[in-house]
């Protein structure tokens, strides 16, 4: 495994929207009439932790999303939840799988699920509308069709958002790469929160006098030759946090690092992998985050139809760098950035 530097900085920071991509069924698509469901909320409100019961749906296994799950648990057990009674079921990457597992959940009648990523985020969203949903690794809840809005959500889905410093991750860009005059951003076509930061990232890139080239993939297949091709036409490459990227990165970084060119990355997972650096928010705390709105719903007895999304803190930003990788395409890390 490469090594890799976290740094916590305590930048004054504010995340913006946020997470792994997945598609927008019109049917998971948050409504006023969402109002009118059972509150599951209040129906828990109270309820002993140690007896409630959690269904965990996480799309995908990588580092990210597993950080995610592991804090949200760890929190709940630090505040007297047993983990007897938190299910994980995990889709391996599969959307169909996020059908089956939501339905199994809303069977079993949890008191909560956490879905981890937007198509299950989705998935859970579309079989049920009474029991709460708390999503994380989610970009953008409003343009997944979760919510109604970050400040009112308007249904039963609330949770954290994972979107990206964008801007500092352009600025890491051209402070490593400072001659560099094309960027190539990759990722997976087929995940909406993808598209949604790849648009955000040409825009920055373009403020700071980059040319910008896209280079899209549909499945792990063309991970390779993709980005083959994209090494050939860029001088530093910008990958999101895109869940097909961040489970088959190493793949991608054999390309990369044999034709010397850096990958700045959306999180600190995929410089482990083999990126090169990052600026990221820390999905740990993202899960102890969403854990919190957990605890207020089931213990305090919160409306999670009126239970604002959730942001990263600006000091959980972390700077982690892949040394080996910058040895070997030759790149040198600024004092400053190692603190």
């Amino acid at each position: 495994m490469k090594k890799s530097v976290s740094v916590i900085l305590a930048a004054a920071l504010a995340l913006g929207l946020a997470a792994c991509g997945g598609t927008t069924p019109s049917s998971a698509v948050a409504s006023s009439g969402a109002a009118e469901s059972v509150s599951a909320s209040a129906a828990a409100a109270g309820k002993d932790p140690a007896e409630c019961r959690i269904g965990i749906m996480q799309l995908s296994e990588h580092e990210a999303l597993d950080s995610a799950r592991e804090g949200f648990i760890d929190a709940l057990v630090e505040a007297g939840f047993s983990e007897d009674n938190i299910e994980v079921q995990n889709a391996q990457g599969e959307i169909p799988n996020c059908a089956t597992i939501a339905t199994k959940f809303v069977n079993d009648d949890v008191d909560l699920i956490l879905a981890i990523a937007t198509p299950a985020a989705q998935a859970a969203a579309q079989a049920t509308t009474e029991i709460p949903i708390l999503a994380t690794a989610v970009t953008d809840f409003v343009s997944a069709g979760l919510v109604e809005s970050d400040e009112v959500p308007g249904g039963n889905v609330s949770g954290t958002s994972d979107m990206n410093p964008i801007d500092e991750q352009a600025d890491l860009l051209v402070k490593l790469v400072p001659d560099a005059q094309t960027v190539g951003i990759l990722y997976c076509s087929a995940e909406d929160n993808s598209t949604l930061q790849a648009e955000l990232a040409r825009a920055a890139f373009e403020e700071r006098g980059l040319t910008v080239n896209e280079y899209t993939v549909a499945d792990v297949n063309e991970i390779q030759p993709v980005t083959t091709k994209a090494v050939g036409e860029v001088d530093a490459i910008y990958v999101p946090t895109d869940n097909l990227f961040a489970e088959n990165m190493p793949t991608a970084a054999l390309v990369t690092e044999g034709a010397g060119i850096p990958v700045i990355c959306g999180e600190s997972g995929m410089v482990e992998s083999g990126g090169t650096a990052t600026y990221g928010i820390n999905y740990y705390n993202l899960g102890k985050l969403a854990a919190e709105q957990a605890i207020e719903i089931l213990v305090n007895g919160a409306d999670i139809s009126t239970m604002p999304v959730q942001f990263a803190a600006a000091e959980d930003l972390e700077f982690a760098v892949n040394e080996e990788n910058c040895a070997a395409i030759g790149l040198e890390i600024p004092e400053d950035l190692l603190g």
